[in-house]
């Protein structure tokens, strides 16, 4: 493929909008300097980075990968945590004049030497783009001495931001992992599914995966919170996939389906609402009757526990007004959690939604036109509009938590930098509790008061 990018990553056959991509803003190549959050570097790392036994290198100048590593809060589970460690080749000036594949072939060697991971990821940036590096040619052949998996991503940052890198992330693995192995027997359940584009924000896939396990399914492999090399490999052996609130990785449960027939759904598990559609919509395509009363019966028992232990949140939060501004899909799952508290969305971020995500704001939660969709999250029109409303609390990204603070506005992180986990049963209460707790907190009276 080298620096050509496939056409399919613009042209999703699965979306609404297929077609439209290169003329809209999802797509558009991100603006130099604007990697956090924008560049295919960006989006490629944090799909590949929670698989656990690997490690990455991002071959580039060292403020790449500065501005890459450690932006989510995943959790993972016994093996070795690499998903915690960040490795540059560190390109500099010499490597700019007499090339830097050695450089790259050393460091590979190295890392592995030293860590023993199960497989590597290499990452194109670029710098070493536009110098013409064999990233591909370096990797296989390393792959051959090592024998283990080396992936070239080819997620220089010029191609395009990070809708586009999570594309590359999962193509890289669709290409080099999936389908390379076969599960053991005891590794298999009676329902196996795989969940896609779940990262294990502070755990929330633990969470998932206790209410599947409630039901008797089992999630074969997790692309990629808490996940390892060898499952992704024989992710292919699933009945399903359940592709989580990640638009850009319906690519890869595409490419799943048209080479291994797995079909897939897209669900989320933010707030119970949704949770039980979730569960409801994976027991239904399953199609096994007793799975489906068990379903049922689950969600029935797990219904009124919630209610009963956000009983007394909801009683206060209820008609309390939010501006909500974060990004992509989370710019209409966030609203069904907050609806179930019976909390008003006053206002939503749509920098980083999609086409798609804005219909479903539109289709599910805003059939009034009341809702503002935010494209300018910048500090005074972000305070402005939630003035404007009486906003009771602003739910955003972590920089935006001292411009709230500042306009004695309770706050909540909502993005992946948070603190607590927010799906499923369990999350719908913890953020509950949080909502209530900024609200009710007396400072920001006090503060008032002193101001006048």
């Amino acid at each position: 493929m080298g620096l050509a990018l496939k056409e399919e990553f613009f042209d999703e056959p699965s979306c609404e909008h297929n077609g439209a991509a290169k003329e809209k803003k999802a797509c558009k190549t991100a603006a130099p300097g604007s990697s956090t959050g924008g560049c295919a570097l960006d989006g490629a790392y944090i799909v590949l980075s929670p698989i656990k036994d690997a490690l990455n290198i991002v071959h580039a100048p060292i403020n790449c990968l500065g501005n890459s590593y450690n932006q989510r809060t995943s959790k993972a589970e016994k093996e070795k945590n690499y998903y915690m460690y960040g490795l540059t080749t560190a390109i500099n000036e010499n490597d700019l004049i007499f090339g830097s594949e050695e450089k790259l072939r050393q460091g590979i060697i190295y890392t592995y030497e030293k860590y023993k991971p199960k497989g590597i990821f290499v990452y194109n940036t670029c710098v070493p783009a536009l110098t013409g590096e064999d990233i591909e040619g370096v990797s296989k052949e390393v792959s051959v001495k090592l024998k283990i998996p080396v992936v070239p991503v080819l997620s220089q940052g010029f191609s395009g931001n990070k809708n586009l890198g999570n594309k590359i992330a999962g193509d890289a693995l669709f290409t080099h992992i999936i389908g390379k192995k076969e599960p053991k027997i005891d590794l298999m359940g009676e329902f196996n599914i795989n969940l896609i584009g779940e990262y294990n924000i502070k755990g929330e896939l633990f969470l998932i995966k206790k209410a599947l396990k409630s039901i008797g399914i089992n999630v074969l492999s997790t692309i990629t919170g808490d996940s390892t090399v060898e499952e992704i490999m024989y992710s292919h052996k699933a009945e399903l996939n359940v592709v989580i609130c990640s638009k850009a990785l319906v690519y890869l449960a595409r490419k799943m389906k048209e080479k291994f027939g797995i079909p897939y759904i897209e669900e989320s598990f933010f707030g119970m609402t949704s949770t039980n559609k979730a569960i409801t919509d994976i027991a239904n395509s399953i199609g096994n009757m007793e799975l489906i009363k068990k379903t049922k019966d689950y969600i029935k028992i797990m219904t009124k526990k919630t209610e009963e232990k956000t009983y007394q949140y909801k009683k206060f939060l209820t008609g309390k007004k939010v501006l909500l501004y974060t990004g992509g899909v989370k710019s209409w799952s966030m609203i069904s959690a907050l609806n179930d508290l019976g909390l008003k969305v006053i206002a939503t971020g749509i920098k980083k939604s999609t086409d798609e995500d804005k219909l479903r704001i539109i289709k599910e939660f805003d059939k009034n036109g009341n809702i503002i969709m935010l494209d300018n999250g910048n500090p005074v029109n972000l305070i402005k509009i939630a003035k404007e409303n009486n906003a009771d609390i602003i739910l955003a990204g972590g920089r935006n938590q001292y411009t709230a603070i500042k306009s004695l506005i309770p706050f909540l992180d909502v993005n992946q930098e948070r603190l607590q986990p927010y799906v499923s049963y369990e999350g719908i209460e913890c953020m509950a509790k949080l909502i209530y707790s900024e609200i009710k907190n007396p400072l920001f009276k006090l503060l008032k008061e002193s101001i006048g």
